[in-house]
């Protein structure tokens, strides 16, 4: 009896439903119950509707716009510490507000810092995301991160295509160790995109560190936000004799325009994982499912086993 009391559940923020149903899946396990109570004015109450005394729960939610989003986590996870669980992970495969991890200018708030502090204070024990916009944010929290890398899942994938002429492209300076981490699995070369901003989400130059004539180039990031970046980097790569261009994104934000401009571009193909739900579906869009990676990690914090056969980088 107490070992049933001590097994896991897992539940799902309402913008995360269709990935936590696959995660439960594969780790073996119904979705738990949970309904969320909407007022007039827009505020909303989630409640669990079963017992998670005593339990470690694992309460999934990507913590994309709008603000709803990290506020459904946020009103979770402090239900689940009032329900007396036992341990709670908040398990976010997409960290919101990441890219403000720093000041880059006088008088800005470094979003990223707050949101650890908010889930801590919230009932957070564990956190449990992947591919953060920057490693350091695991240093945010007083609690421990389970950082996980999509190359785990985009690798094999890599693989079936059977390439030739390879080469890792990463789409700014910021993104060379990724780059470098998936060359060194492919033993492939690697081209490095120099780019200038304008302003936010706007580029207004971009330069071309390496060779890249004759090559089947993929382009590895951490997201793509208005996929401005990619296409240009694509054009550029095209124009200076690519034999194809290719992008893996873990995150699709995908805002703005974004879907228009992925399937007019050069890309031949958009490699992106289901962290957050796409939109809409184009023909460009290869999703490949993080929720059997996610399953297996939740299962050995279970177990109290090590996760580090997991890191491919």
């Amino acid at each position: 009896m107490a070992t049933n009391q001590l097994s896991p559940k897992i539940f799902a923020c309402s913008q995360s439903i269709e990935l936590a149903e696959e995660i439960a899946n594969a780790y073996g396990v119904e979705l738990g119950n949970v309904t969320t109570t909407h007022f007039s004015d827009g505020e909303f109450q989630p409640a669990f509707e079963e017992s998670i005394r005593g339990r470690r729960v694992f309460i999934v939610g990507s913590t994309f716009p709008s603000t709803d989003n990290l506020m459904e986590m946020l009103l979770m996870c402090d239900a689940a510490k009032r329900a007396s669980a036992r341990h709670i992970t908040a398990v976010m495969p997409y960290f919101g507000w990441a890219r403000q991890d720093r000041k880059d200018k006088p008088r800005v708030a470094i979003g990223a810092k707050l949101v650890a502090k908010l889930l801590e204070t919230a009932g957070a024990t564990r956190i449990m995301t992947m591919d953060l916009h920057a490693d350091q944010i695991q240093g945010f929290f007083e609690k421990p991160v389970d950082h996980l890398f999509a190359s785990t899942i985009f690798l094999p994938y890599v693989k079936s295509l059977g390439l030739d002429n390879l080469t890792i492209a990463s789409p700014d300076m910021g993104g060379s160790k990724r780059a470098y981490a998936y060359s060194k699995y492919l033993e492939s070369d690697v081209v490095i995109c120099y780019k200038q901003r304008q302003k936010a989400n706007v580029i207004s130059h971009m330069e071309l560190i390496g060779e890249v004539e004759g090559k089947n180039v993929i382009l590895v990031d951490d997201m793509i936000d208005t996929g401005g970046t990619l296409t240009k980097a694509a054009d550029l790569m095209m124009e200076r004799g690519a034999k194809s261009v290719r992008a893996i994104c873990t995150h699709p934000i995908l805002s703005g325009n974004a879907y228009e401009r992925i399937q007019n571009s050069q890309l031949t193909e958009l490699i992106v994982s289901d962290t957050i739900p796409l939109k809409k579906n184009i023909s460009k869009i290869k999703v490949v499912s993080c929720a059997p990676l996610f399953a297996d990690v939740m299962h050995k914090v279970q177990d109290n086993t090590s996760i580090s056969d997991q890191f491919l980088m």
